[in-house]
């Protein structure tokens, strides 16, 4: 982080603007989070939210305006430098990109030696450690379609646990999952927050907004900004 930056600070961005390749997505985009904050990012599709991950991941380049995240410029930041940002982040998607034809430990063993881990004793007990937290401590042997949609997106979440990140980004992480299940994957990623991790998620699900309020902000006509409950469920009606 840059000078006179308080220690609790994990994400700041001043004055952006984010483009998906020509096109303006976000304009004078100003966005703090501390660690062990819950956020909602809210918006109908196409408003800018996936594009706000995507830049915070590196995944989209930052050319105006100054952000950090965990540390890192993204002004700045090199393309060999991208590896060791999504490091200190576990990223959960909507469609699971699990590796079908393997089973889940495996695809938590090749997530792991991905990122650089070469002890087979240590990758055992690290994917032991994340399957515990979701509470798949016995599935580790199956195939992902032998498994429920929750039970897959725990095993994503435990994925994203892998390398022990700082943050969580979560891009609407219970679109495909019945209520029931939705809430379920809701606590135990407000317990990831709880536990100290900056959890960021986007969602379109007003009744977990409701029933689990926490910080919201709201996309809307290229812009973003804090969001109460009553504007929510206008813009999300």
């Amino acid at each position: 982080m840059h000078e006179n930056t308080p220690l609790d600070l994990i994400i700041e961005l001043k004055d952006c603007n984010i483009f998906q390749e020509d096109n303006l997505v976000l304009s004078n985009v100003s966005f703090r989070v501390e660690k062990g904050e819950f956020v909602y990012l809210v918006g109908r599709v196409g408003s800018g939210k996936t594009s706000l991950i995507r830049t915070l991941n590196g995944q989209l380049p930052l050319n105006q305006g100054e952000g950090w995240v965990a540390g890192y410029n993204l002004r700045t930041l090199k393309r060999k430098e991208i590896p060791a940002l999504r490091r200190k982040m576990g990223i959960v998607f909507q469609d699971f990109q699990l590796l079908t034809d393997r089973s889940v430990y495996d695809n938590l063993e090749f997530a792991l030696k991905a990122t650089g881990w070469t002890s087979k004793e240590a990758i055992g007990e690290r994917i032991r450690e994340v399957l515990d937290k979701v509470g798949l401590q016995t599935k580790g042997y199956k195939m992902p379609h032998q498994l429920s949609g929750g039970e897959q997106q725990r095993v994503v979440i435990a994925r994203a646990l892998l390398n022990d990140p700082e943050i969580i980004l979560a891009d609407e992480p219970t679109g495909n999952l019945d209520p029931e299940t939705s809430e379920e994957i809701h606590q135990l990623l407000k317990g990831l927050s709880d536990n100290g991790r900056a959890v960021i998620m986007s969602t379109h699900k007003l009744a977990l907004i409701k029933k689990y309020p926490a910080r919201t902000i709201k996309f809307e006509n290229g812009a973003m900004s804090e969001s109460g409950l009553d504007e929510e469920m206008e813009l999300l009606d």
